[in-house]
């Protein structure tokens, strides 16, 4: 099809109009531009290549040889890359190890993400409990770092996406009338029992572990946070407060305002000695 120019005074048409569409033409499709993309997603991949290698080699060291054997050289020995190309990807040691207690804890919440779910939240928590110490004992020098030996104060992303998929699970049973305890404080509490106990039996000597301990400490922590019936069977505030708080959030019946006074009512009843304050979802 002939292109439209543009018609001057004296009806002759003008190419100038079709020239600069060429020229726009060929500038959208420039080669040069075309070649600098394709570099910049190689590049890309390449880097990601450079990432996934150095972590998972720095991960087998730990496992092998614990912290001390996650040294700059033996990494980057062990992934195949330069030394600086560590220090370009990760900044310094330290930076390393985050990304490796990321990688473990990525690791650990596919675990989790695979246990399907039962009809009864209480039994799910005692497996939840289970897989998290046989983990711990599987691979001891990564769950001591990522658990013992992290700084303080400081949580990677993947680790507050592992407690949140506690506190969803303590949340479950809430709902089913059976937590006895604020939520808050029943998924801290499963919490530090858990690493505890952990940590616990990686310090001590295989032979001198006690079988019991964990099963122990599982019950004991379950036992502090849930009733032995379900909240509709006790006429108490407590238990009934924290189930009503458990629901809250899926009530639309209230505006959002009147569903924070709720709330804020519902944390006194469930826990008069706590904080006098509005604490969200």
């Amino acid at each position: 099809m002939e292109s439209e120019g543009v018609t001057t005074a004296d009806g002759s048409r003008d190419g100038t109009h079709d020239a600069n569409r060429g020229h726009d033409a060929s500038r959208d499709h420039d080669p040069n531009r075309e070649r600098d993309g394709h570099r910049e997603r190689d590049g890309h991949r390449e880097r990601d290549g450079h990432r996934e290698r150095i972590v998972t080699a720095a991960a087998r060291l730990l496992s092998e040889g614990g912290p001390d054997a996650v040294s700059t050289r033996a990494v980057s020995s062990a992934a195949g890359v330069q030394p600086p190309t560590i220090y370009r990807l990760f900044g310094d040691k330290q930076g390393l190890l985050d990304a490796v207690v990321a990688y473990g804890f990525t690791e650990y919440l596919s675990s989790k993400t695979a246990e399907e779910p039962t009809d009864d939240p209480v039994e799910d928590l005692r497996a939840g409990w289970d897989l998290h110490i046989g983990l711990g004992l599987a691979n001891p020098a990564l769950y001591s770092l990522m658990y013992g030996g992290h700084r303080p104060g400081v949580s990677s992303p993947a680790s507050a996406a592992a407690f949140e998929m506690l506190a969803r699970l303590i949340r479950r049973i809430a709902e089913a009338g059976r937590l006895a305890i604020p939520e808050e404080r029943a998924a801290a509490l499963v919490h530090a029992a858990g690493c505890g106990t952990t940590l616990t039996l990686i310090a001590t000597p295989e032979d001198r572990r006690d079988p019991e301990l964990s099963r122990t400490a599982r019950e004991a922590a379950i036992a502090a946070i849930t009733a032995d019936a379900p909240a509709a069977a006790e006429p108490g505030p407590v238990a009934a407060a924290v189930t009503l708080r458990a629901a809250l959030p899926r009530t639309d019946a209230l505006t959002a305002s009147e569903r924070g006074l709720l709330r804020e009512w519902l944390d006194r009843i469930a826990d008069p000695a706590g904080p006098r304050r509005h604490r969200a979802d």
